[in-house]
């Protein structure tokens, strides 16, 4: 019998050979990403005179693409499964032609016929002992259409990485076999920018511990890893990743020991970096690459508990959809794994789906937040998958929210210059109150800086921060949770409804003259309000007016004295120089905490059953 080396040995060729069994009419797959084989690709593109009517499929490749010229397109017409850089021109221009499909489905389009294979160029590891190939770099759905193809074509590479798990090929399943030096492309990766760097820490802001994630290529996914430093037990499941993971893996960060399917392994289909990343995968047990059926497949992402998809966008509407693969009628990049990604955590057990995108776009003089989408713009991820979207300004949570509730979120996560127009759009749709304001305070740094976390006397955890407009509806929860005796302790009066016109005042504040915090905690997939403090500064005697109020169930938990505490912490750096309250003589809990948490000296008077109160913000001298 004929051992698979001998058979090896005969099937070496040179491109030009190994290419010409290739017919006009036929369809061509070429290897993807960084895998993409250039010997063979330039090579065909060398015949393109004598063939016609040959299609060319794939989804994106980081290489040349001499096939989409227009000089070419009686030879070729290329089908792109994804456009990349390389194709774009090409199928704007009407030279090349673009399916949109999830990277999920793709495999069975060459397994079941729908596109059919006859030719897979691709390139290839060389064969281990046993006579196996590893796809490396690429597995993702390289591997379907290899086996699918009617012929193969390999370029094999001693640069290519041989990666593990469902990544190889046997030399007697290729048809031809060429010897190849070439470096693996590289996708070098950009400077990491401010906008990028806010992003990332909202997101990283959003992982727990023992998260399993699904990251891409480029600033915001690397920002995201630069802001995960301080987790713990880390995973990642996704059909792609780049250089920024193994530092996270050095440290221990990333280790997968809470997956709940092959935990302690980084899975995915496929890499594009430098050739640092590349020699980490090479040959390490850490590290498996499957097809895209299986890293895609949204029952199988599912099952990672806390699972966090991070994808991007190019536009999202004041509705919640989102635009990933055109601008306008341009179309510029495809569906990819972006809805196989957003439905899969959406059905994990704390998972969190999150769309990311810089606020703006073309130097800052356009939107990325609008109120409607550019006409011929599609809709890769509806309405109703959208679950978080976040820019550099802030997190907007939309699942299960009203149109009101989404319009609110996302207009006061758009660039400050774009809310007011924002605003008046979806007053003039109705899609907002009709006397809704937009707020320019809530972004910047300084705020931020205020979002502290507080654990109570019975170990429950408390995150606080300032105050939102969007927390309209969870004000009116709390309301409504009070006591009368709760309620008349805080307005001086037995009120009985919190509508929107008397909301509006508490949670629409400017952050200069008047401040208020919050005190939210998630109970399952519910966030809640259960504590609120604020002041309010008058310029002419620069002192403010504090008062706060706690939920009756979690009252003498010690949220008050620490709202106070933070509010002097906060009134101390805005320059102000006093604080006044008035309290009910029989509120004893709070003048408790006036007098022990104060500063300075307390004066005090009672009037008519109200003690009106006047200390220094600063410390007593």
């Amino acid at each position: 019998m004929t051992t698979w080396k001998e058979k090896y040995k005969s099937k070496i060729t040179t491109p030009k050979a190994a290419v010409s069994k290739i017919r006009s009419g036929q369809r061509v797959f070429i290897g993807s990403g960084a895998a993409e084989p250039q010997l063979l690709v330039q090579s065909l593109a060398e015949r393109g005179t004598e063939l016609t009517d040959t299609q060319i499929v794939h989804i994106l490749t980081l290489g040349i693409a001499p096939y989409a010229s227009p000089k070419l397109k009686d030879g070729f017409r290329h089908n792109a499964l994804f456009i990349g850089t390389n194709v774009r021109k090409a199928v704007a221009e009407g030279h090349a032609d673009y399916t949109p499909i999830f990277l999920s489905e793709i495999p069975r389009l060459f397994r079941h016929g729908k596109l059919f294979i006859d030719v897979a160029i691709i390139q290839v590891s060389p064969p281990d002992e046993h006579g196996y190939c590893s796809y490396g770099v690429s597995v993702d759905i390289v591997k379907a259409a290899a086996e699918s193809a009617r012929h193969v074509v390999a370029e094999i590479n001693p640069n290519m990485p041989r990666t593990l798990g469902d990544s190889f090929i046997h030399v007697n399943c290729i048809h031809a076999l060429v010897p190849s030096d070439e470096q693996i492309l590289e996708a070098p990766q950009g400077q990491i920018d401010d906008v990028a760097q806010r992003i990332g820490q909202h997101i990283a802001d959003l992982i727990e511990d023992g998260s399993t994630l699904q990251l891409g290529i480029g600033t915001i996914p690397d920002a995201v890893l630069s802001c995960l430093g301080e987790k713990k037990d880390l995973g990642i499941h996704t059909e792609m990743f780049s250089d920024g993971v193994i530092e996270l893996v050095e440290k221990g960060v990333i280790n997968g020991s809470r997956k709940a399917i092959h935990p302690g392994k980084i899975i995915a289909s496929f890499v594009m970096g430098n050739r640092r990343l590349y020699d980490f995968i090479d040959n390490n047990p850490m590290c498996e690459f499957h097809p895209t059926e299986y890293t895609n497949d949204p029952f199988r992402i599912s099952q990672h508990d806390r699972m966090v998809s991070i994808n991007s966008a190019l536009q999202v509407d004041l509705t919640g959809q989102v635009c990933a693969d055109s601008l306008g009628t341009y179309f510029y990049s495809g569906i990819g794994g972006q809805v196989d990604f957003i439905r899969g955590a959406s059905r994990s057990h704390e998972g969190k789906p999150i769309i990311a995108l810089p606020s703006t776009a073309l130097n800052g003089e356009k939107s990325r937040i609008v109120a409607t989408l550019t006409p011929g713009a599609g809709v890769v991820t509806s309405r109703g998958d959208v679950h978080y979207v976040i820019t550099e300004f802030g997190v907007a949570e939309l699942h299960a929210k009203t149109i009101r509730e989404r319009a609110m979120a996302l207009i006061h996560i758009a660039h400050p210059k774009f809310r007011e127009k924002l605003m008046e759009e979806a007053r003039d749709r109705h899609l907002v109150y009709s006397d809704q304001v937009a707020v320019f305070g809530i972004d910047n740094l300084e705020l931020r800086s205020f979002k502290t976390d507080f654990t109570t006397n019975d170990g429950q955890a408390v995150r606080f921060r300032p105050i939102h407009p969007t927390d309209e509806d969870m004000m009116r929860e709390l309301f409504y949770t009070f006591s009368q005796e709760t309620v008349y302790r805080r307005f001086f009066a037995h009120i009985k409804d919190m509508p929107h016109y008397k909301l509006k005042n508490f949670v629409n504040i400017d952050y200069v003259n008047s401040m208020a915090l919050v005190g939210v905690v998630r109970e399952d997939e519910h966030e809640m309000i259960v504590a609120v403090g604020r002041y309010t500064l008058d310029n002419s005697t620069k002192a403010a007016e504090v008062a706060f109020i706690v939920k009756d169930d979690w009252q003498d938990q010690g949220l008050g004295t620490y709202m106070f505490e933070q509010l002097l912490e906060i009134a101390r750096k805005r320059g102000i120089v006093k604080f006044t309250a008035e309290v009910l003589f029989d509120n004893t809990a709070m003048l408790h905490i006036f007098h022990k948490c104060a500063p300075s000296p307390i004066k005090s008077h009672l009037e008519y059953g109200t003690y009106h109160l006047s200390f220094g913000v600063k410390y007593y001298q």
